[in-house]
């Protein structure tokens, strides 16, 4: 009789692997790496890289304007602008870098169901939010720390008082940073809701844009009927009126509330805990989005 010959065993070449196991804290770090470079479009195709540099750039025009302008003018002694204004008043570059970039960094990995391998390896949830988190709130960070550093370094070179120009770059520093830990979150909140990125835009759009339409709104009202009482407590329901306020009462900032009138520091408290408390619910609520792997 015959031999069987219908099952074969063949050597392809696999072998163990015997070098070091590098561990969560690797993994971690390389997921918070990978996805900061991503934002940016680093790594990725040419045209990914187009809309976050464009974006960065026009972020940082206006810095290399002000000074500039700071260094041609006779006689000036300071900038036109404050450290802590210039974020307020390109708000609008900050929200579709956010809207453009949050989705990519969570939304792909839903829509082609990427997230049960991250977890397969030695990552856990904590690692996938926390590295995700961290590298959203970097990415902003540095889109919106670098016309700061134009300026400041601007400044210094127009000779103007270094005490001076360090307070107010170190007081722009701490709101940005607020600001971006802030959007970060509700920024990823909104994309991680939905494998579709263009739902995550709106959404994000939606979150940032709306709240502060109705805000700017209603304390209009509010200062043109006389009930100037209520324009600090309504800018509370706003994440960039919630960083307005927080760097009028603790940073020296000038407020772009109606009026000029920005909270006290009593009420600035409570500014500061609300941006906090979002802050700590957006993480929440990301680690209960990816509680269950196979999302």
């Amino acid at each position: 009789m015959a031999p069987d010959t219908s099952t074969q065993i063949h050597n392809i070449g696999y072998r163990s692997y015997d070098g070091p196991r590098l561990g969560r804290a690797y993994a971690r770090k390389s997921l918070f790496s990978q996805s900061l470079r991503g934002a940016y479009g680093l790594g990725r195709s040419a045209k990914s890289k187009v809309l976050p540099m464009l974006l960065f750039a026009v972020m940082c025009v206006p810095a290399l304007i002000i000074v500039a302008v700071a260094i041609a003018v006779p006689g000036s002694t300071d900038l036109p602008i404050k450290y802590t204004t210039y974020a307020l008043t390109t708000q609008v570059i900050i929200g579709l870098f956010l809207a453009s970039q949050a989705p990519q960094s969570v939304s792909r990995d839903l829509r082609f169901k990427t997230v049960p391998l991250y977890f397969s390896r030695p990552i856990e949830r904590v690692d996938y939010v926390v590295a995700k988190y961290a590298a959203m709130a970097s990415a902003l960070f540095i889109l919106t720390a670098t016309p700061l550093v134009i300026m400041w370094i601007g400044s210094l070179l127009a000779k103007f008082d270094f005490a001076h120009q360090t307070k107010g770059f170190g007081q722009g520093l701490v709101s940005v940073l607020l600001l971006s830990l802030l959007f970060a979150g509700l920024g990823l909140v909104m994309a991680a809701l939905t494998p579709r990125r263009g739902f995550g835009v709106a959404a994000i759009i939606a979150v940032l844009l709306i709240p502060f339409g109705a805000v700017t709104a209603v304390q209009g009202i509010a200062y043109s009927t006389g009930n100037t009482g209520a324009i600090e407590w309504m800018g509370l329901f706003s994440p960039i009126t919630l960083i307005d306020g927080v760097q009028t009462a603790f940073l020296g900032a000038t407020s772009a509330f109606p009026g000029g009138e920005g909270p006290s520091a009593g009420v600035g408290v409570v500014y500061l805990l609300v941006a906090l408390g979002l802050i700590v619910g957006s993480y929440a609520a990301l680690m209960a989005r990816y509680r269950k792997a196979g999302l």
